[in-house]
């Protein structure tokens, strides 16, 4: 027996909780399109989204160290897998849609440009005039404008509910303008998932990866509740070395007790709050996927001395100080002569302004890529 998509789209409304979003339920996609034989629509939302060029360079730019920094650190592409896959443990847990949640993870960083949040910060400020820049709202522009890949319409034209997800996609450090897609309503709970998901995968790859790079004093980490607590699961004491298993234990612990937490929490919220349908979900006055109280004081300690101790360090510091100086000189020399932006690129100008067309090619670049340009327009003895 073949499982087509109508027999799965069955399958959802089954197996998925009342509040889950169901594929069949969808609202549909801008440009008219027939649906795939074999795939329900938010599945066919995350193969597009996989499928891109913005998905690829992920690989090759910044989660939190530069590439050239060892090959061992997270990639923008690494952190976006761990996201999906935290997403989708919590999405399965919660009875919500695996796919749309994946979808959601997987497409949430594609706006980020080169060098991290070091580049987006270069680009907010240089776009200040011209309707700054947001790697979200970058993100949603991307699967909605900038890849060509169709031949009847720009971008990926995926479901209202996946680029919902996207557009409501929101962090300690950015939301984005959620005009046109219900600003009032809270986002879908695989849109929460999502997010939830973000914030577990960095906190716990950024505390390995500064570990791994030996940012931090041990002394000011004993002084975290939580970091006390993982060690004593695993049974390492702070006066001896810390062995490579022994730091994936820790950070595998860190991951598991966040999702059990996540799951826990919510499913008392949803309970508490009698939600069994997607629109209590987007009516209820606040998100209903986080930590109980108790844990998010840990984790909301754990990234005060993340901030402090890793994105503070001097190391790091001074690669953003470097990365903002090749973004700007980037942006200026292009604004100052639009002749030199490619061929295929100076096209665009008939549809957008310039600015925005010069932050569109710059946010795409990879971080080698960027640094590749700015040697051509910079290095007197670099051919072009």
């Amino acid at each position: 027996m073949i499982y087509k998509r109508k027999k799965l789209e069955e399958i959802e409304q089954m197996a998925l909780a009342p509040y889950g979003l169901k594929s069949a339920d969808s609202r549909g996609r801008v440009y008219l399109e027939a649906e795939s034989a074999s795939r329900p629509a938010f599945e066919r939302d995350r193969d597009r989204i996989i499928h891109t060029t913005a998905f690829r360079r992920l690989e090759y730019k910044t989660q939190v160290f530069v590439y050239y920094e060892g090959d061992h650190y997270r990639t923008r592409l690494t952190h976006t897998l761990e996201v999906a896959q935290l997403g989708r443990s919590l999405a399965r847990g919660l009875g919500c849609n695996e796919e749309l949640t994946e979808a959601i993870c997987l497409a949430h960083d594609l706006g980020h440009p080169p060098f991290g949040h070091a580049g987006e910060y270069a680009l907010n400020r240089l776009m200040a005039e011209h309707g700054g820049f947001n790697h979200n709202t970058q993100s949603y522009r991307i699967v909605t404008k900038l890849e060509e890949r169709y031949p009847n319409f720009p971008g990926l034209n995926l479901t209202y509910e996946t680029r919902e997800g996207m557009i409501k996609h929101e962090t300690d450090y950015d939301k984005s303008d959620a005009e046109g897609y219900e600003p009032g309503k809270r986002a879908s709970l695989e849109a929460q998932i999502s997010n939830l998901a973000d914030e577990i995968a960095y906190n716990a790859h950024d505390l390995d990866d500064g570990l791994r790079a030996g940012m931090f004093e041990m002394a000011a980490l004993d002084k975290l509740t939580l970091w006390q607590e993982l060690k004593d699961v695993v049974g390492w004491q702070s006066e001896r070395p810390l062995p490579n298993i022994t730091r994936h234990e820790i950070i595998r612990e860190l991951i598991g007790q966040s999702v059990m937490n996540v799951l826990t929490q919510t499913s008392k919220n949803l309970e508490e709050n009698q939600i069994d349908s997607v629109e209590k979900v987007q009516t209820h006055p606040e998100n209903l996927v986080g930590y109980s109280p108790e844990f998010k004081t840990k984790v909301r300690q754990l990234k005060k001395f993340l901030l402090d101790s890793m994105y503070h360090h001097y190391r790091l510091i001074r690669m953003q100080t470097k990365a903002e100086r090749f973004i700007s000189e980037l942006f200026q020399a292009y604004a100052q002569e639009p002749n030199m932006l490619p061929t295929d690129t100076k096209k665009k100008l008939d549809e957008a302004p310039l600015h925005r067309v010069i932050t569109d090619y710059i946010a795409g670049m990879t971080d080698r890529y960027a640094l590749d340009e700015w040697e051509k327009l910079y290095d007197p003895y670099r051919r072009a």
